[in-house]
């Protein structure tokens, strides 16, 4: 893309860059003051946008940490030779992940909002847990029942032991909880 002549503006997509900025100061944000004085106006200052620029995109602070989430997270790489390998990654990758800073405390914030909010609710179960959610019933060939089973117990799992701890789970306690969930998953000739 050229610029256009006489025009001080760079080639490239700024919305794409605004919103990095923005997400970038949403998880700063989160870290350094919490979830709860993580406001709207810090966020746009730490972005270096304005108020108005933020709600424009995001109506509230509960789609602009869903946003974000989703950016921080990405695609699941759901990764391995079999169904426990699949599942260990995915495990893994959420410890990862919610053990960034800012990312977990958004996680639980935005999960304590929405249960108030039935319109955040269905923010955060159609664009942050449903796309994950299908594409485990996918790999791992489960119903959505279960797969939701292991959604829950992994990442309520990792929340409360933030929550509890301020830090993410001991090496050897994500070792116990893929574990447990693997030998829950396991195939057992369609009983459940």
């Amino acid at each position: 893309m050229t610029p256009v002549p006489g025009s001080d503006r760079s080639p490239g997509r700024p919305r794409a860059r605004i919103d990095a900025a923005v997400f970038a100061a949403t998880l700063s944000t989160i870290d350094e003051f919490g979830y709860t004085r993580a406001t709207v106006d810090r966020i746009a200052t730490g972005a270096g946008v304005a108020k108005t620029t933020i709600y424009r995109r995001w109506p509230s602070k509960g789609e602009l940490v869903t946003a974000c989430l989703l950016d921080t997270f990405g695609p699941a790489p759901l990764e391995g030779e079999d169904r426990q390998e699949i599942m260990a990654s995915a495990v893994r990758w959420a410890v990862a992940k919610i053990g960034e800073p800012g990312v977990g405390a958004a996680f639980a914030g935005v999960f304590t909002d929405a249960i108030n909010d039935a319109s955040l609710r269905r923010i955060l179960s159609d664009r942050l847990q449903d796309p994950y959610r299908l594409a485990l019933q996918e790999a791992l060939g489960e119903t959505e029942e279960r797969v939701l089973f292991f959604i829950d117990v992994t990442v309520g799992t990792l929340l409360h032991r933030l929550g509890m701890t301020g830090g993410p789970m001991a090496p050897a306690d994500v070792d116990a909880l893929v574990g447990m969930l693997v030998r829950e998953l396991a195939h057992d000739d369609g009983n459940r």
